[in-house]
């Protein structure tokens, strides 16, 4: 379990925004990966996602890194964001939106707003 443990430790370090998730930005393969990489895709935010299905042993091993139980998992600036739930929350609240910001990460504003509108 090292070798997993130091690749996901080096990715999540390398990388400004990682999302641990079931299947590809372009093509989830799970309603709650599907939701988290559709805001982000949507917000545009530039991000790296990685196919837990493709590896048992990151599969596991982002769970135990994070202590979090669910995939998706996200990432931002090497911090644990948390999973499909949060992520909701936190972009209909404006929360994400803070967090970007605050860690000088670009995405649409607007795209944003919109999907907030369309939740309110």
């Amino acid at each position: 379990m090292t070798d997993a443990k130091t690749q996901i430790d080096e990715t999540v370090k390398a990388n400004d925004v990682v999302l641990f998730m079931k299947g590809t930005k372009d093509m989830p393969q799970c309603g709650f990966s599907s939701r988290v990489a559709g805001v982000l895709n949507y917000m545009g935010l530039e991000y790296t996602d990685v196919n837990v299905l493709a590896d048992d042993a990151i599969r596991q091993g982002i769970k135990d890194y994070s202590d979090w139980p669910t995939i998706p998992q996200l990432y931002v600036k090497g911090e644990f964001v948390g999973g499909c739930d949060i992520v909701t929350e936190m972009t209909l609240s404006g929360e994400l939106d803070t967090l970007f910001d605050e860690n000088g990460l670009a995405y649409n504003k607007e795209a944003a707003d919109k999907i907030r509108e369309a939740n309110a």
